[in-house]
């Protein structure tokens, strides 16, 4: 387990590419073949269809409430006439998200409810007035209507004639059965009249009906991406709201981490450290009683003492390098490395381009997630050789281990390397894994760049 992207992947992820775990789905079909019968097609047209009597309604009720609430605004009613308006947008924005949720596939956070400094009515009042999220659910409203008109003219229009036209030679009898013509009839004056009915004509329309069935589903996704920017833009929570909730959530996974290493950190002292020291001082006491009575053992007694004080050092030195090393601090990220490197249970190669140093803080966060990863080289990859990458890319460090090993690491099966990535997006940071089963694996982790 360890390390991300596949083959070359260096320059891919310099050059911002994202690569994903799973491979692109093989069709016989090719997709303009495949897209008039996809379920993606039907969902995104009825999305469209839907638009126009809901649009209706929102326009309307907004268009009525912001009209009475302005007119009263002479008097006091105006103002709750006015918030009430911008409720029920908040209201049928829910429905909105619903729909788009469930047609188009788009995930919108719900914005944060309106709550009132003192829970009374008046202040919820004045809550809802001063909230760009209802002023921007009224703009929904307001706008969406003659966009749901074009686009539901449209996207009728292009799948009514398309398919018409397609299958034209299939109804085509009805009209000299039932209405007394030929065919439909393209042209007609008082002398002079045309008609589809020809093999010829049946074949070009037929011929014409498929590029419009064809063409139609196209239609039909750039007509909804239009939808799917007024929804994400104006039902969602704000941008900064958005970055306010994320904030609060990296703040309590780096509560959270600084409260594990420092427990991490007491076991360490109280089992290993801490342990043979009083075990030593109670040997350098026995020792001393029988300095007299049999120097020889006492002499036996001292040098396992001194043993376990080395011992002691050792474990010591390793809980303050895991903590942050001194050759860190001293040489930078090039010697840090590769003295992890070094100590890696397989051969690594480490390659450190970097023209400056970055800020201790994200220093230390690259240091910890190499000493990671390598970790779980020499732990579950049954790898033969390894190589560490860093480098920086505009404003971002980039750090890659890559092993040779079984592969079949997973960033969502709960293990340590979704604990890593926790960290690092508590910094903007970015850990991105592909494992295949069999090999190999690469991890990038992605990191701000603070000088």
């Amino acid at each position: 387990m360890a390390t991300a992207y596949g083959p070359d992947t260096r320059d891919h992820q310099r050059s911002g590419a994202n690569p994903g775990n799973n491979p692109p789905v093989k069709h016989f079909f090719p997709a303009v073949l495949r897209a008039p019968l996809e379920a993606r097609t039907w969902r995104e047209f009825g999305y469209l269809l839907l638009s126009l009597p809901i649009s209706v309604v929102l326009f309307s009720f907004a268009i009525t409430m912001t009209s009475l609430g302005a007119g009263l605004l002479i008097t006091f009613l105006g103002i709750p006439v006015l918030a009430l308006g911008l409720a029920m947008c908040r209201g049928f924005g829910v429905m909105e998200r619903a729909r788009a949720r469930g047609l188009l596939k788009l995930e919108v956070a719900e914005p944060a409810p309106v709550r009132g400094r003192t829970g009374g009515l008046m202040s919820w009042v004045g809550a809802v007035l001063k909230s760009g999220v209802s002023w921007r659910h009224l703009l929904y409203a307001l706008l969406h209507f003659p966009w749901a008109v074009f686009a539901f003219t449209v996207s009728l229009t292009f799948w009514v004639y398309g398919w018409a036209a397609f299958t034209y030679p299939l109804w085509q009898w009805v009209f000299p059965a039932y209405v007394g013509v030929d065919g439909v009839q393209l042209y007609g004056d008082a002398t002079h009249h045309f008609y589809l009915d020809s093999s010829f004509e049946l074949t070009a329309t037929s011929a014409f009906g498929l590029v419009l069935v064809l063409l139609t589903p196209w239609i039909i996704r750039g007509l909804v991406s239009v939808d799917r920017v007024m929804v994400y833009g104006l039902l969602g929570p704000s941008r900064l709201a958005s970055r306010v909730v994320e904030l609060e959530s990296d703040r309590g996974v780096v509560v959270d981490t600084a409260a594990a290493d420092l427990r991490r950190i007491e076991r360490d002292l109280h089992d290993g450290a801490q342990a043979r020291l009083v075990a030593l001082a109670m040997d350098l006491g026995l020792a001393k009683e029988k300095l007299t009575e049999d120097p020889e053992a006492a002499a036996r007694m001292v040098d396992e003492a001194h043993g376990e004080v080395k011992v002691a050092l050792q474990e010591l030195r390793d809980l303050a390098r895991g903590i942050h090393p001194a050759v860190l601090t001293d040489r930078g990220l090039d010697a840090a490395l590769s003295a992890i490197a070094s100590r890696c249970t397989v051969p690594v190669t480490v390659e450190v381009d970097l023209a400056s140093r970055p800020a201790q803080a994200i220093e230390g966060i690259a240091y910890f997630t190499v000493s990671e990863l390598l970790q779980n080289v020499s732990k579950h990859a049954q790898a033969t050789r390894a190589t560490v990458d860093v480098w920086r890319t505009a404003d971002r460090l980039l750090l890659q281990v890559t092993d040779n090993g079984r592969g079949g690491a997973d960033l969502s099966a709960g293990s340590g390397l979704a604990g890593l990535a926790e960290r690092l997006g508590a910094v903007d940071g970015v850990l991105v894994v592909d494992s295949p089963v069999g090999g190999p694996t690469r991890v990038t982790a992605e990191l701000p760049w603070r000088g």
